[in-house]
């Protein structure tokens, strides 16, 4: 009997949020009446208590809440004034508003390959791709461990280029000892609900040391308007509900704990299938990883039946990312054939990430290792 067969009673979700959730109630709830009893939806003073609180968090000085992640990219990206024709160097395996954003400002992405160990940009690709059109660097701390920020800011520093961290994925992740986000010039952060913090839609965060950069992007975020109905920019509306800072002002406390719980399930893992022939996530032991995805890679063209062999036993996975965007139709005008960065095509065709969440059961986890165990069997 395979082990897939021995425990059909055990199901494995890829997410359930009803177990953060869930004992948070009572409190998200009585801090959502708050906002609803004064009527304050739309920058209300949850938004400000937040901001400072997240800025101690983070260890930065600005913190600006913002609607989702991608309008956080996109309102650092206006900010920093990136005009039709620029060029901004990012990676190709991310999900896709690293690069939209970019495009939906008439700029263009460029793509540099990745580390094939830690999915994130090679710095070593990076400076040969610089042009006098490139105004800035793009990177992303993938699946909650960081990008190697020291030669990013080098290369960055010696061409004069605004560096902007896609931390969507990595709030609290650090890099030799330091908390991404506050490293280059402004760190944009997602609270999607799948997100180590998560809140109840959309929502997103902007984050600098500079104080000038600080004021235009919350500038960007009102339509650009200073004072009221004065526009000497064009912004966006871009502000964070009232109401998802509320949520986040409850949740926030128990991000540590959080994180710890995915880094203990991610630890289990990492013992349980070091003897199988797939690829557990390689992190950096100067890096702290929050691991908003534990993404292993299945070598043999075996992925996609080993994620079926899981899906049969109850086990949730997903892949991100199916399609590298290099290879995404709405960019083919960029002129990328396969082949131009095939560390990032191989991570397509491999990845498959796990179930990682603080509240799996070790029931749970031990379902997961012992089906994968079965199939390699």
């Amino acid at each position: 009997m395979s082990q897939a067969q021995a425990k059909p009673h055990v199901k494995v979700p890829m997410l359930d949020l009803s177990g953060q959730n869930g004992p948070l109630q009572v409190a998200i709830a009585k801090a959502m009446d708050e906002v609803i009893r004064t009527n304050h939806f739309v920058m209300g003073p949850q938004v400000e208590t937040f901001e400072k609180q997240v800025a101690q968090y983070l260890g930065v000085k600005h913190a600006i809440g913002v609607s989702s992640g991608t309008d956080a990219l996109l309102a650092a990206l206006m900010a920093i004034g990136i005009q039709p024709g620029d060029e901004v160097i990012t990676t190709p395996f991310t999900f896709f508003a690293s690069a939209s954003s970019v495009a939906r400002l008439n700029a263009r992405p460029v793509f540099v390959d990745i580390e094939p160990d830690t999915f994130n940009i090679d710095p070593q690709l990076i400076e040969e791709a610089i042009t006098k059109k490139t105004r800035a660097i793009l990177p992303v701390h993938l699946f909650g461990q960081s990008a190697e920020m020291d030669p990013i800011l080098e290369i960055a520093n010696r061409h004069g280029l605004t560096v902007i961290e896609d931390a969507a994925q990595a709030i609290g992740t650090k890099y030799k000892g330091r908390k991404v986000g506050g490293i280059g010039q402004i760190g944009c952060f997602s609270f999607y609900p799948t997100k180590n913090l998560g809140c109840f839609g959309d929502a997103g965060l902007m984050t600098t040391n500079d104080d000038e950069l600080a004021h235009m992007c919350r500038l960007m975020r009102i339509h650009g308007m200073e004072p009221r109905y004065f526009h000497k920019y064009i912004g966006g509306n871009f502000r964070i509900d009232t109401l998802q800072a509320a949520v986040l002002l409850v949740k926030l406390p128990h991000l540590e704990k959080w994180h710890e719980g995915r880094r203990r399930n991610a630890a289990f893992y990492d013992r349980a299938l070091a003897d199988l022939p797939i690829v557990r996530p390689a992190v950096r032991p100067y890096n702290y990883s929050i691991y908003n995805q534990y993404t292993v890679r299945v070598p043999g063209g075996k992925r996609d039946a080993l994620r079926q062999h899981l899906s049969s036993a109850g086990i949730g996975t997903d892949i991100y990312y199916p399609v590298p965007l290099h290879a995404q139709e709405c960019f083919a005008h960029l002129g990328y054939r396969e082949g131009d960065l095939p560390h990032s095509e191989a991570a397509a065709r491999e990845v498959l990430s796990l179930p990682i969440y603080p509240e799996l059961t070790q029931e749970q986890l031990q379902h997961v290792a012992d089906t994968i165990k079965g199939f390699y069997r």
